[in-house]
């Protein structure tokens, strides 16, 4: 029988470059990971998702892999990641790698082998098309970070296929070479006692080979979910999930609540969990031609819907996976909130929602604390996404203006995940003594570690109160969910029920004093939790306030 500890586990992702710089080089390293293991227990969290540390020409900050068995040398080396495992492993926590096995760093020697003909060893370990008789691409995918998904190679005389970057090539998953040998570094990994595994893009190694158009050029519409997916996920956790029982969860873009439990139904033996986009969507303009970019006022109705969704279709089919913010994703509080005037307040009531429902909850790094967005100006930005589709919608397209884009960057840019770690007040945030990496948020002289622990409102006590209830709590577990008032545009509450108790969880989701709906059977109720300093329910809910309690 595998083990299914995840379920009981909320899971802290970490993003190496911005949390803790042990050397004073301006980056994050393994050191500082391992100084910081003590906060992170004292938090209550089981298991850490590292985001990846291999060799990588750091095109977009280590998602594109040079050598998945070295660790690169700003993070330390490999010894220092065999340490890390062994301290965290010795105060109870797991360790859970990010793998990328969709593509790899142009620089990978896999890939410098390819290019050089179409007769080597590796000539097929990447996906290469001629192009059209005019030169022009195979056809017209798009990349995720703005163009054609089709870069043309000088040396081979052909296009090759990324999804991402032109540094970021696909691989080709229909070499049953490249499936073994990425088989074979997550076995070696495991042998270093790495847990689990974070699996990056996992639903776009399957791509169809006739290569049809999408409906729009440069556009990535038909790119995921490929006529293999299944067949390899499924090989793969026969060939190392399974075996070496290795909790799983995958980042599924294309993945809606009516066929997700396709990846995570234990029958199927594919993953544990994956990751759904569908709910990060809801502030979106659906079809617009600049893409994630095009905002709209966020859609609370909309999102009760998905998230109750997939609540119900995984029910005893599969497991959710949970979050708001990770290093892809802006802060919540900040996309979605009010980050100024009720940040305490914010930050607990959408932790409340979230940790509330069925699944396994994932925090990610300055989230326990309320950290928020940076207003930055473009030049200030590193991201290469954000850069590279700046570059497509505003300068070559001129689809939006460098006003909204830079508006959008403020609300949804990945960089906003990816400043520095705040600690304290002092010079760089406490981050590191050295020239940071990456601006730091000029929020942190209020908003830090250090500030926080000491707080009455402390964002972190309320995040350790809510990981306890996961931990002793089964109805979050096990407890079914139904939805409450559906159709509220400020209100998202639900019941959570067992065979022994029922909890309601409230939350108002807007900068309104409302009145409370249930004030009349939860004024008399026992309150398990409250960001609200008295602890009481009244009959007036306050702007973001939260409250879960016995009903």
């Amino acid at each position: 029988m595998r083990s299914d500890w995840w379920k009981e586990a909320v899971i802290y992702q970490i993003y190496p470059k911005s949390f803790y710089d042990s050397n004073d080089d301006g980056i994050g390293d393994l050191k500082g990971i391992i100084e910081k293991l003590p906060y992170l227990v004292d938090l209550g969290v089981d298991a850490l998702w590292l985001s990846p540390v291999y060799l990588s020409p750091q095109i977009d900050n280590g998602y594109d892999i040079a050598d998945y068995r070295k660790i690169d040398p700003i993070f330390g080396d490999n010894e220092d990641l065999y340490a890390l495992i062994a301290a965290a492993h010795d105060k109870g926590l797991k360790i859970i790698m990010d793998f990328v096995a969709n593509h790899t760093s142009d620089q990978h020697l896999w890939f410098q082998e390819s290019r050089k003909s179409k007769d080597n060893f590796f000539s097929d370990f990447y996906i290469w098309q001629d192009a059209k008789p005019d030169g022009s691409p195979p056809n017209n995918w798009g990349s995720s970070f703005g163009g054609s998904a089709w870069t043309f190679d000088e040396r081979r005389k052909q296009y090759y296929l990324h999804y991402y970057a032109k540094e970021q090539p696909d691989l080709n998953w229909e070499n049953p070479f490249v499936r073994e040998y990425i088989y074979d570094m997550m076995r070696f990994w495991k042998a270093k006692g790495v847990d689990g595994w974070r699996m990056d893009v996992i639903t776009s190694i399957s791509k169809d080979w006739q290569f049809p158009d999408n409906p729009r050029s440069n556009t990535t519409e038909n790119q995921q979910n490929g006529p293999r997916m299944h067949e390899f996920i499924h090989e793969l956790n026969q060939a190392v999930l399974a075996p070496f029982d290795m909790m799983s969860v995958g980042e599924s873009p294309a993945a809606k609540a009516h066929d997700a439990y396709t990846l995570v139904d234990p029958k199927r033996e594919e993953l544990d969990m994956i990751f759904t986009f569908e709910h990060m969507h809801i502030d979106r303009k659906k079809g617009d031609v600049n893409g994630r970019w095009a905002l709209k006022k966020r859609d609370l109705v909309a999102l009760k819907e998905i998230l109750s969704n997939w609540q119900h279709e995984l029910k005893d089919k599969g497991w959710n996976a949970l979050y708001f913010e990770n290093h892809d994703r802006a802060r919540v509080i900040s996309r979605w909130g009010n980050d100024t005037n009720h940040r305490y307040e914010c930050a607990t009531a959408f932790a409340t929602v979230l940790h509330g429902l069925q699944g396994t909850p994932f925090i990610y790094q300055g989230e326990e604390i309320g950290m928020t967005n940076a207003d930055f100006e473009i030049t200030d930005y590193e991201d290469i996404e954000l850069l590279g589709n700046y570059d497509y919608y505003v300068k070559q397209q001129q689809t939006i203006s460098h006003e909204d884009f830079l508006q959008a960057a403020h609300k949804v840019s990945r960089d906003n995940a990816r400043t520095p770690m705040q600690w304290t007040a002092e010079k760089n945030a406490g981050f590191t003594k050295g020239v940071p990496w990456f601006k730091l948020n000029p929020a942190y002289s209020k908003i830090n570690v250090a500030n926080d622990l000491k707080s009455d409102h402390s964002i972190y006590r309320y995040y350790q109160k809510l990981i306890a209830l996961r931990h002793n709590e089964t109805i979050l577990k096990e407890g079914t969910y139904e939805l409450l008032l559906p159709t509220d545009g400020q209100i998202f509450a639900y019941l959570r029920k067992d065979n022994q108790k029922q909890w309601r969880i409230v939350a108002n989701l807007s900068e309104n004093t409302i009145e409370n709906p249930f004030a009349a059977s939860d004024q008399k109720a026992q309150v398990i939790l409250s960001n609200q300093k008295n602890q009481v329910v009244s009959a007036y809910l306050q702007p973001y306030e939260a409250y879960i309690v016995e009903a």
